[in-house]
């Protein structure tokens, strides 16, 4: 399939635009592909999805002062409204200042404000195992409290043998 904008290259790309209510798809090759994204970006760039998410009228406390200006990084002296109008902090210190505000917006845009998403394959191993780890920790600490030492001993050399493993294959990478 041909590319629909130069009509010369091979299409890689395919696109759906919805623009007031109309549906229209789109082949595109590489080269046309990266020119329409430059110019969705200029039209919605990441300032206006960021303002159209935000809560754009300012927020006054009882005495009549937007909380969000008087709240500053230490560190670069920016206020969460300065965020709201750039769409960009000014370090990592400001994650830390603005971490209500942030999360309530990643709340919004992604549903959550905690990665929950996929991880490379030998992350999502020692993920596992790590709880695994736990699980069977907290099976000990039970065990010792019910005074069912035979039992625990048995978890507790089982932890020591996965600790072991766990050492081996961190050690193999």
């Amino acid at each position: 399939m041909k590319c629909d904008m130069c009509g010369n290259n091979q299409a890689s790309v395919h696109l759906t635009e919805v623009i007031n209510d109309k549906v229209t798809k789109l082949h595109l090759c590489e080269e046309c592909a990266k020119i329409k994204s430059e110019e969705m970006q200029s039209h919605f760039g990441l300032t206006d999805l960021l303002a159209g998410l935000m809560d754009l009228g300012p927020a006054m406390s009882e005495d009549g002062v937007d909380p969000s200006v008087t709240v500053q990084c230490p560190v670069c002296l920016m206020t969460y409204y300065d965020f709201q109008k750039n769409g960009k902090l000014g370090c990592g210190k400001c994650y830390d200042i603005f971490q209500r505000n942030l999360s309530e917006l990643l709340r919004k845009i992604h549903g959550a404000d905690r990665h929950v998403g996929k991880m490379p394959f030998a992350g999502k191993k020692i993920v596992e195992e790590q709880k695994d780890m736990q699980k069977i920790r907290s099976e000990l600490n039970e065990l010792i409290k019910k005074e069912e030492f035979e039992k625990a001993a048995i978890l507790r050399d089982r932890i020591k043998d996965l600790e072991k493993e766990m050492e081996n294959e961190a050690g193999a990478e």
